[in-house]
């Protein structure tokens, strides 16, 4: 085996941005989110980001827990539409501020 051997970093998410709010023409759910994960574009591949964790991480202005980055929690619940758009519920409702901001779809729990 060969020591010393550089490795570049395991990234364990795939990144994703929130689209907006699920709605209707005239009211919006605040508690599902649209996200658009990045390679992503049918329908039939949805299954495998079924269950997912999702995290929004965004930077707040006082220290909590010895650091400044916060992370709202949610889960891929399942697709919307059919060009690879998936619908998220937070554990607290996204803040209009991440619309249009990135996310983080985590690659576990695994179901394979």
């Amino acid at each position: 085996m060969v020591k010393n051997m550089k490795s570049e970093p395991v990234r364990l998410y795939v990144k994703g941005v929130v689209l907006g709010y699920k709605r209707g023409l005239r009211e919006q759910t605040n508690h599902t989110n649209l996200v658009k994960i990045d390679g992503l574009d049918e329908k039939k591949d949805v299954g495998f980001y079924l269950g997912k964790r999702v995290a929004y991480i965004y930077k707040a202005k006082t220290l909590k827990n010895n650091t400044k980055y916060r992370a709202i929690w949610g889960k891929v619940t399942r697709a919307h539409g059919s060009n690879g758009v998936v619908r998220a519920k937070f554990r607290r409702n996204l803040p209009p501020k991440a619309i249009g901001g990135p996310v983080r779809v985590m690659l576990y729990p695994s179901s394979i």
